[in-house]
């Protein structure tokens, strides 16, 4: 059988998918270890007994100045703000992509706007959203609308567009009026697809918040990375890392469920 038509079995799918993770803390493990060696006192690699008690720290003590569990409190904040961001963009997106994709007229304007607007760099405009919105929760979550809707309204004008011709006469023939057409034909399987979209845009949405945070903020998860770093609180900032891979990670299997109980058809 040639390679390319091999396929692995349900236990082989899990191996392969733990095996680059094995290999990474083995090697993470090896590195800490030579380093701690030659340097007790070493911060760039701190020991898995190190993190251990950072995670005991911040995870399950209160901090003495605030009162709160840091890790939990900058959770919230961050999910917050986060979702409030995804949440707008994603009702902005699916109206602009909906408008620019159902309706040519809509289109000629909509479309070069929105391909402008994806090509800005979100970071760019930081400082002018400080400026604008302040420097609460409204410049946080609105880096995130504007660096993301942009691309999931483009993202949902071409699947539109994609959409068989045939499936829209035919549902004007049977008398449908636009609004129908839209609501009946055309926005089912846009929203199947915004699932999608934010599926692969929440890396980039995590991005945006973590560098708000960074930047200015008195609470949220990369707030606290980019304050502990000045101390080289490597056993702080990787764990913080990977709590933030594994919400990332969470949050794509949430929207996979929903994508696959919703609309399994899209499947």
């Amino acid at each position: 059988m040639r390679f390319i038509n091999r396929h692995p079995g349900r236990g082989g799918r899990l191996l392969l998918a733990l095996l680059p993770l094995i290999l990474l803390a083995i090697a993470y493990a090896v590195g800490s270890a030579s380093r701690l060696a030659e340097n007790p006192d070493d911060k760039l690699l701190p020991s898995v007994s190190q993190m251990a008690e950072a995670v005991q720290r911040m995870a399950f003590e209160e901090d003495p100045r605030t009162g709160e569990v840091l890790l939990w409190s900058d959770t919230l904040a961050s999910l917050q703000r986060l979702g409030l961001g995804l949440g707008v963009a994603a009702l902005a997106g699916l109206g602009l992509g909906t408008a620019a994709g159902a309706f040519p007229l809509l289109r000629a304007s909509l479309s070069p706007l929105m391909a402008l607007a994806s090509m800005v760099p979100p970071l760019a405009i930081l400082p002018i959203l400080f400026i604008v919105f302040g420097l609460d929760e409204l410049s946080k979550v609105m880096l995130i609308v504007i660096g993301i809707t942009p691309i999931l309204a483009r993202d949902l004008e071409q699947r539109a567009r994609e959409l068989p011709p045939e499936l829209l006469i035919k549902a004007q023939t049977l008398g449908a009026n636009s609004w129908t057409t839209v609501l009946r034909v055309i926005l089912p399987p846009l929203i199947a697809r915004l699932l999608v979209s934010l599926r692969l845009m929440l890396g980039s949405a995590w991005l945006f918040l973590i560098s708000a945070e960074a930047i200015s903020s008195t609470a949220g998860l990369g707030y606290r990375i980019f304050l502990v770093r000045r101390y080289l609180s490597m056993d702080v900032i990787l764990p913080y890392v990977v709590w933030i891979t594994l919400l990332a990670w969470l949050m794509d299997w949430g929207l996979r469920w929903l994508h696959r109980r919703a609309f399994p058809w899209a499947d």
